[in-house]
Formats: C-alpha cells, sequence, structure tokens
C-alpha cells in the first residue's frame, strides 16, 4: 500500500528482489515529486541496501515497511521488520563483496540508526539526508573607500579597499 500524503510516503511489502527494485523506482519518484532530485541517488541506494539486509537476514519473514517523510528540510528514509535483531555496522573491507550495505549506507547518509520501537514487533533501521542547504550566514555591507592618496607604480588608479564596517 502506498500512501503518500505531502511530506510522508509508505510502502509497504515482501523484501525478495522484484519487490526492492519497484521500491527503489517509488522512492525516485516520490523525491521528485517533492522536487529533491538531488537526494535520489543516495536515497535509492540507502534503500536498497536497508532493503536488502531484510531479504538476507529478516526472520521469521520477508515482510516490511519502508516510510520517508520530509520534515524541517529533513529526508528521513526508514525500513521496520518483525526481526528484533538489530544489525551490527562491519568494518569495512575493500576486497569484500558483501556485508557493506550499512556501510553504505553511512556512507551515503548524514546519520544513520537502528532500534526497537515501543509496542511494535521487530525494528526500525533509518537513514537521514539534509534536503536543503544550510541556509548561509547573512550578508554584511561592504564599503570601498580608496586608501591611496598617490598614484600606484605602473600609473593605475589608487586601489580600492574595504573600509571598516561601523558595528550595529
Amino acid at each position: 500500500m502506498i500512501s503518500p500524503s505531502r511530506r510522508h510516503c509508505t510502502v509497504e511489502l515482501q523484501a525478495v528482489p522484484s519487490r526492492i527494485g519497484q521500491v527503489r523506482r517509488i522512492v525516485s519518484a516520490q523525491l521528485r515529486h517533492w522536487q529533491l532530485d538531488p537526494l535520489i541517488d543516495r536515497a535509492s541506494l540507502g534503500v536498497t541496501e536497508l532493503l536488502s539486509n531484510v531479504h538476507r537476514h529478516a526472520q521469521p519473514d520477508k515482510s516490511c515497511t519502508v516510510e520517508m517523510e520530509l520534515r524541517l528540510g529533513r529526508l528521513t528514509v526508514s525500513v521496520h521488520d518483525n526481526d528484533p535483531r538489530l544489525p551490527i555496522l562491519k568494518a569495512a573491507d575493500p576486497l569484500e563483496t558483501c556485508g557493506r550495505g550499512l556501510a553504505l549506507v553511512e556512507a551515503v547518509s548524514e546519520n544513520w540508526g537502528a532500534q526497537h520501537l515501543e509496542g511494535i514487533a521487530g525494528k526500525m533501521v533509518w537513514f537521514s539526508l539534509y534536503a536543503a542547504d544550510p541556509p548561509a550566514p547573512p550578508l554584511r555591507p561592504v564599503h570601498l573607500q580608496a586608501t591611496a592618496t598617490t598614484p600606484v607604480p605602473d600609473g593605475t588608479a589608487p586601489a580600492l579597499a574595504p573600509a571598516p564596517v561601523p558595528p550595529g
């Protein structure tokens, strides 16, 4: 079931390879709808890795829910499954061909974690991405004034330099 509200989307699925690809496309489409195209690659990779972990490791079944929420400039993607075992981040070994999913999630996200949820069986694994650049500091006006009173040796006009800005 997909239930997108303005800034929230939930997908329930069985974490099997064919459905993982579908959810990846849903995540991409939802982020395009929210005009968050710069996050598509990282969010798609992160959700693919988390769903692959459910497929490989979750017991007793592969049922899970993917949620995406955009709140206060931060996109959070979470995967809930019925297995109470929390994942363990392994040290990255460049020669390994599997077991690097959480290391990839950590590498592409600003933050991630795993936790048990009160009153719900299983666990939730999540990651977050900043949806907008942090606001730039306000610009202070710069007043320019001539600081030299004699011509520069090459005959050009005197140089301009920033004048101190009075406080206030």
